[in-house]
């Protein structure tokens, strides 16, 4: 029986459910998940094995019109992950009308040179009825292969689209060993926990202004330490992050711990820090330091922290 192996990539809208399709394809969590609208900022890849096939997904910003240097480097971000992909699938969000950044996905999908998915995620969130007239409605205004209604909150169609995602896979050697879920490496993904839970715990305002650094991150057979700061851009963020005397920083510290315990099977000591770094999201050379690529490279010259 001959091999599948292939790279796919996840185009939509912020809060389309991308990040939660990688996660429940993946079987575990690659991917941080926030009702917050673009919450993911760099190219995240998710590897699924199945017998005789294995399935690189590539989790991707969600599309928008960028106002600030960490916009512009997201939407880089989602240009450089279509980049020699075998597959790719657009998301939709079943349960609402098109808007002008969906249609800015179908679009970009007209000039992928290949196999194309519509995928209309969260149908658990509208009527039966109303499904195959939307079907109806998106297969004459787009130009995609295949539209597969799926629900990555619940479940539902992903085993259907798992295959017909390995069926259109070239021939071809696995790229990652079959052990291996994500190519992130383990001091990003502690990053990431993070900034979810400064994400879910925090009010509006602060969301968009976090950015998370992992200062130190050493390994011992029993235990793990990792030291991170949490930044924001206003004192007021800083406090709201803080809590009143010290419950919220504890409590986001505490969560996150226990979950990346979970996940990497090894104690954990976790210190977090709080700074203001104003307006670091319109800074690019602070900007850049977000991408794990770049953070793998430059540690020793961060300039959200100098002592890196």
């Amino acid at each position: 029986m001959s091999f599948r192996s292939g790279f796919v990539a996840l185009l939509g809208r912020p809060n389309t459910g991308k990040s939660t399709l990688v996660n429940q394809l993946v079987g575990r969590k690659v991917a941080i998940v926030s009702a917050r609208p673009q919450t993911t900022r760099n190219r995240i890849q998710g590897i699924v094995n199945r017998p005789g096939a294995q399935l690189i997904l590539i989790d991707t910003p969600g599309l928008h019109r960028p106002e600030s240097a960490l916009g512009r480097q997201m939407m880089q971000e989602v240009e450089l992950a279509l980049d020699g992909i075998d597959l790719l699938a657009v998301l939709l969000d079943a349960s609402q009308p098109l808007t002008t950044d969906d249609r800015a996905a179908l679009e970009r999908a007209r000039r992928f040179n290949g196999h194309c998915f519509l995928l209309l995620n969260k149908i658990d969130l509208i009527p039966k009825p109303q499904l195959l007239p939307l079907i109806d409605s998106l297969s004459r205004e787009s130009d995609v292969a295949e539209i597969i209604p799926i629900s990555a909150l619940t479940g539902n169609g992903l085993a259907r689209l798992l295959d017909h995602l390995i069926s259109q896979l070239p021939e071809g050697q696995p790229y990652f060993p079959e052990d291996l879920f994500t190519d992130q490496p383990e001091r990003f993904l502690a990053a990431e926990f993070l900034r979810e839970k400064v994400l879910s715990f925090t009010r509006q305002e602060v969301p968009h202004a976090v950015a998370v650094l992992v200062d130190s991150f050493d390994e011992s057979p029993r235990l793990i330490r990792i030291r991170a700061t949490i930044y924001v851009e206003r004192d007021g963020q800083k406090a709201i992050v803080i809590g009143r005397g010290g419950e919220m920083l504890k409590r986001i510290g505490t969560t996150t711990r226990k979950e990346l315990e979970e996940l990497l099977g090894v104690k954990i000591f976790l210190e977090v820090y709080v700074k203001v770094q104003r307006n670091w999201r319109q800074r690019p050379a602070l900007v850049r330091q977000l991408d794990w690529r770049r953070q793998l490279g430059q540690l020793a010259t961060s300039p959200l922290n100098p002592k890196l």
